[in-house]
């Protein structure tokens, strides 16, 4: 057994952090919380306190990252001189995405996965498509760039949830892959299936799930392919939708729809759907994701570094569409200023304040980010879900006089102080317990940059 006194918690259904609150946790599960101001005493009196780690701060549940793709870590800051649009920033990616192999891969994705366990992020969605070699010949085992990362994550201490991607075509019109996009390929959705069907990690901290990257790489008579092995499988499915523009013009182009319309023609929307972005969607395409129950990953700072845009998410929200977040690209890791761009965002879109409260913008960092992850049983402070403590300080720079309430909208993730995955501690006083961050992350990102 295993106890925290945590200063102030956010439980559930709680509008505002509770007060002096015993946690205590067994086998890598919640046993009990008990409020000790007003919610009564433990069982076994003071020495349960004295036993108690003491947790200054707000403690929060781990926070889960439902969108990341961890090769464009090493991108950061060598993308934002002059001018561009996505277009240009891929091609720089893809310059990345050349020199990786399952070592390098590893390294890269172990230092990542480690800084966003410093930022509190307990779970990760990984949107795998980096599956073979260079000239899209598949290695010796056709899925080790996939045990790179589920080795990454163990490494880091935190959980995985492996979106393997369909990547086929260059375009909505169907041109063949080439040049670095021809490792990201499988042929045809049935291989595809095939080669995921083969990986089962033996770890308790990953599974796999599936992804459509885009309609611009899974043609429209394949997109049920990809979506029947997720709903067979029980698996959470992840769509890039509707981030640009030009993909919406071609998709109209090509099959006289949006890409939206497309996806729910073929059976790709639905609760275990999760659409990243949707940055561009009608008001056609927010009804059709709402009744249909379809999450939206937002990445509000991948987002605005790329000039994407912002979208209509208040609409999505009341549309019936459940948010979650993501740092995609890593141009920043910090859950927390993500969550605070979707409020922020909505307010340069509509010159209006107050579209979301904290309670809402948690419940996206937190439990709606691990379901869009197939991790059901996290998320939330209560007893029966995973142990994933997240603490942030109260007495920095950026939090000190900060009521508790607020300081989801005034913390970042150098702030967070302790993080407990599972039950076990991957980051105390501030620092990874197994990995230098720092030093890790330059040696990888050297190796695939210079």
């Amino acid at each position: 057994m295993t106890r925290w006194l945590a200063e102030y918690a956010w439980l559930p259904d709680h509008a505002e952090p509770t007060a002096d609150v015993l946690i205590e946790a067994q086998d890598g599960r919640i046993t009990d919380v008990t409020p000790l101001v007003g919610g009564g005493a433990p069982t076994a009196g003071v020495e349960v306190l004295r036993d108690a780690v003491r947790l200054p701060g707000l403690t929060l549940p781990g926070l889960a990252n439902a969108h990341s793709h961890a090769f464009h870590r090493a991108l950061r800051g060598r993308t934002h001189a002059g001018r561009g649009d996505f277009w240009t920033w891929r091609d720089r990616m893809y310059d990345v995405a050349a020199r990786l192999d399952p070592d390098s891969y590893l390294a890269l994705a172990r230092a990542t996965y480690a800084e966003m366990a410093l930022a509190g992020i307990t779970c990760v969605g990984e949107f795998h498509y980096l599956h073979h070699g260079p000239d899209g010949t598949p290695y010796a085992d056709p899925n080790a760039m996939s045990a790179a990362l589920v080795e990454a994550a163990a490494h880091a201490g935190i959980r995985l949830t492996l979106l393997d991607t369909c990547y086929l075509t260059a375009t909505v019109d169907g041109a063949p892959l080439t040049g670095p996009q021809r490792r990201f390929g499988d042929g045809d959705a049935l291989r595809w299936a095939e080669r995921v069907t083969a990986f089962t990690p033996e770890n308790g901290h990953a599974r796999v799930g599936a992804a459509v990257h885009s309609v611009r790489a899974v043609p429209a008579e394949q997109l049920a392919t990809v979506a029947g092995w997720a709903d067979r499988r029980g698996a959470p499915l992840h769509v890039h939708l509707s981030e640009q523009p030009a993909e919406n013009d071609a998709c109209r182009a090509v099959h006289g729809c949006t890409p939206t319309r497309l996806l729910a023609d073929h059976g790709v929307l639905g609760p275990a759907t999760t659409a990243v972005h949707a940055t561009h969607p009608t008001s056609a395409d927010l009804a059709l994701l709402g009744e249909s129950r379809t999450g939206v990953c937002l990445c509000p700072t991948t987002e605005r570094d790329l000039a994407d845009g912002i979208g209509p998410v208040r609409r999505m929200a009341e549309a019936g569409s459940p948010l979650s977040l993501g740092s995609d690209s890593h141009a920043v890791v910090d859950l927390f200023e993500e969550a605070r761009a979707v409020e922020l965002d909505e307010r340069l879109r509509t010159r209006r304040r107050g579209h979301f409260t904290a309670v809402e913008l948690l419940t996206a960092a937190t439990v709606a980010g691990h379901a869009a992850l197939g991790w059901a049983d996290a998320g939330r402070l209560a007893v029966g879900d995973r142990a994933d403590l997240v603490t942030v300080r109260l007495d920095t720079a950026r939090t000190a006089g900060v009521p508790p309430v607020g300081a989801f909208f005034a913390a970042a993730a150098a702030d967070v102080s302790h993080v407990v995955v599972d039950g076990r501690v991957v980051v105390a006083d501030g620092r990874h317990l197994t990995v230098d961050v720092p030093a890790e992350l330059r040696t990888a990102i050297g190796e695939v940059t210079t």
